[in-house]
């Protein structure tokens, strides 16, 4: 300890310490600063007390708790989609140099921290191709302007969001199209390890898309290939798909419906017994698709999340009375409410962009139809469509978002994740600057995911470094995410986090709440739960 000349290391044996530092203090103050070491016998004693239970976890609180006891930790999924696709969000531009890229990384990453947002959901596979160095796809031109073209001087960007997301106690989904092969706006030719020039029969042409065609074993090989080794590789906290199974349809001159040209496969499917219809035997390459990837993501790294971000609206023949609008079921392909029935997933993300007037489209009744179809408890975190607010005369106000974040709390939804980042970073009608005021005062843990394991967490030792920093000791450095700290000021508690990795806390006097009485930490895992607390009664 800088300051009393020693650290003094408070070792742990049950799962709540609370102990005076000012005796610690004062018993520094008598010995002085030139005293010899301690002799082995002389360290402070092992302290056992009652173990307190980790309480049950809380909505957020708009407000300082006044209680003689710390409130549970705040559990809310806060999260924004960060779009490469197009240069939506991320690279700002094609040809950005190396150096702005890592600069904007960082910015956007500051920018949700500051937020108290807790997860990026970051793109890494726009259309068959990559952010990241890959040996089965090629680079994306977002980042460079063509395709297959490595960042010069080299970096690996998903590397970097990763652990500048993890410094700033943030998740980072990896995001991939799951058969998207190129885009109507793409300008580069195609690399040769695209997936058109490998296995070129698993890609069709439809309209002016490329898509990988999902009853083609090739491309639901190449898709899995891919999210596994991202998962093999990396330390992502979640994978994530979107709603582009089967490609939304196109309409011909004569106001019909493009066919999607799978006649090849449907074919042979037939020849080989098949026995299905067409509809149900494309929902059946999706559903396939689905499951294999959560068996997979699980095998590869148990604790790693699975998402899926579908459209809205759901099977036809369940809806809400008075709910309409286009089939995921008949035209995707996509049938969502099996997954969730079945448990392939970890969190869904139907995309809610609509407003919560709108009868038929109507926000908070879609939210809860999807919570009525979660009958095996998985998260259900909506995406609310941010970027609506824009320059346009049909732009949403403000409040749209702020009463559709608060529509979430009143249904026990658990989170929402914003699309997209741009409308955070660019602040719009002071849409960032009100949710921080607003909706997001304090900070917030994700959700817990326990299905997918957990570890015994002991409560956290302590070194009391000064009278004005405290590091903490996490245990299970390898299972350990993020510190959940409760400060109790003059004025209440104050709730934050922060990552592991930084497991030094501060202890200054706040110029609002006053001076810091009491600190109450616990770690939290990588799916997260929580272990026990310890808590230190200061000076």
């Amino acid at each position: 300890m800088p300051s009393f000349c020693s650290s003094f290391i408070l070792p742990l044996s049950s799962s709540r310490l609370r102990i005076s530092l000012l005796a610690w203090l004062l018993l520094a103050s008598m010995t002085g600063c030139n005293t010899p070491p301690a002799k082995e016998s002389a360290k402070p004693p092992e302290i056992a007390l009652t173990p307190a239970p980790v309480p049950a976890p809380a909505s957020p609180a708009a407000t300082p708790s006044i209680s003689a006891a710390p409130p549970p930790a705040p559990r809310e999924f806060r999260a924004a989609w960060v779009s490469t696709v197009s240069n939506i969000d991320w690279p700002s531009r094609k040809d950005l140099s190396v150096e702005k890229q890592k600069a904007e990384i960082i910015t956007i990453l500051d920018q949700a921290a500051q937020l108290k947002l807790n997860a990026i959901i970051l793109q890494v596979r726009p259309s068959a191709d990559a952010i990241y160095p890959s040996e089965i796809e090629p680079w994306t031109e977002y980042l460079s302007g063509e395709q297959g073209k490595a960042p010069d001087p080299w970096y690996d960007p998903l590397q970097m969001w990763i652990e500048q997301a993890h410094l700033r106690g943030l998740e980072l989904h990896a995001w991939f199209n799951p058969y998207r092969a190129r885009t109507a706006l793409a300008r580069s030719t195609l690399s040769h390890k695209h997936i058109s020039k490998t296995f070129p029969a698993a890609v069709k042409q439809y309209g002016d898309l490329l898509w990988m065609d999902p009853a083609e074993p090739a491309a639901a090989r190449q898709t899995i290939a891919v999210i596994a080794d991202v998962v093999r590789r990396y330390d992502v906290d979640g994978i994530h798909i979107d709603d582009y199974f089967y490609p939304y349809p196109i309409k011909m001159p004569n106001g019909q419906e493009q066919e999607f040209p799978d006649d090849a496969a449907w074919i042979a499917y037939l020849k080989n017994g098949g026995q299905l219809k067409r509809a149900d035997w494309r929902r059946q390459n999706v559903n396939q698709l689905v499951n294999t990837i959560y068996q997979r993501v699980h095998e590869e790294k148990n604790w790693v999340k699975f998402g899926i971000s579908p459209f809205g609206i759901g099977r036809p023949d369940r809806l809400p009375a008075g709910i309409a609008g286009f089939s995921q079921y008949d035209k995707l392909y996509a049938d969502v409410e099996l997954w969730l029935a079945n448990g392939w997933l970890d969190y869904l993300a139907p995309q809610l962009y609509w407003q919560i007037d709108p009868p038929a489209q109507a926000f908070k009744v879609l939210h809860e139809y999807w919570l009525t179809q979660n009958t095996q408890q998985r998260h259900i975190w909506p995406g609310i469509y941010t970027s609506r607010i824009d320059g346009s005369e049909k732009s949403w106000q403000p409040d749209e978002i702020l009463n559709q974040v608060e529509a979430t709390r009143e249904k026990a939804g658990g989170g929402h994740i914003h699309f997209s980042m741009a409308a955070l970073s660019q602040n719009r009608k002071e849409i960032r600057q009100r949710l921080s005021v607003e909706k997001y005062p304090q900070a917030a843990l994700i959700p817990a995911t326990p299905w997918l394991g957990k570890v015994s967490l002991a409560a956290p030792a302590f070194t009391l470094l000064s009278s004005q920093k405290i590091e903490i000791n996490v245990g299970k450095k390898e299972v350990v995410r993020l510190l959940a700290i409760w400060k109790r000021y003059d004025q209440g508690w104050i709730f934050s986090v922060q990552a592991a990795s930084n497991p030094e806390i501060t202890l200054a006097k706040d110029p609002h709440y006053g001076a810091v009485r009491q600190l109450v930490v616990s770690t939290i895992d990588r799916t997260g739960n929580e272990s026990a607390r310890t808590t230190i009664d200061l000076p």
